[in-house]
């Protein structure tokens, strides 16, 4: 699986609530969450992402609260993937079970700056930055937890599995 897209940078410690405002947490509908995605973080952010930007965070990106709203934000906002160097434990969980690619990359982080075009390689795991044309590392995610992202998350996983 390969993505394409515009890097948007962010700092360390992203919490849910930087990801998406408590004050939307009574809604559930994924596109009106997804117009409030990282508003208060950066406002140019919910105006100008495109389909298949990425998302570039130093350490503990989804730190917080276990909140569900943070990924299906992120995913519904047409974000392909969140590259940072490190995730907080129950976001990584979160993400894949939403069905949004996540890969930590240190190195990726170190040599990518906003508004890089990146490809990535989800196979090789490999992150190449059109700009500068530097190829990063990172652990190739496990084919089981690929099928997971390609099903769009797990409960639909679960029942394409089952039929």
């Amino acid at each position: 699986m390969k993505f394409r897209g515009r890097a948007w940078r962010f700092g360390s410690n992203i919490d849910t609530d930087a990801i998406i405002p408590a004050r939307y947490l009574n809604v559930s509908d994924p596109e009106e969450l997804a117009r409030h995605c990282m508003e208060d973080e950066n406002p140019k952010f919910v105006k100008e992402v495109k389909q298949g930007d990425i998302i570039i965070a130093d350490s503990n990106f989804g730190c917080g609260s276990s909140r569900e709203h943070a990924p299906i934000a992120i995913k519904a906002k047409g974000i392909s993937c969140v590259i940072a160097r490190s995730f907080a434990r129950i976001f990584y969980r979160n993400a894949f079970n939403m069905g949004l690619p996540i890969i930590e990359s240190g190195e990726a982080v170190d040599g990518t700056e906003d508004g890089h075009e990146l490809e990535v390689d989800l196979d090789r795991g490999e992150i190449r930055n059109e700009m500068t044309g530097r190829v990063f590392k990172s652990s190739p995610i496990p084919p089981f937890m690929q099928r997971i992202i390609d099903d769009g998350g797990l409960m639909e996983h679960i029942a394409r599995r089952r039929n």
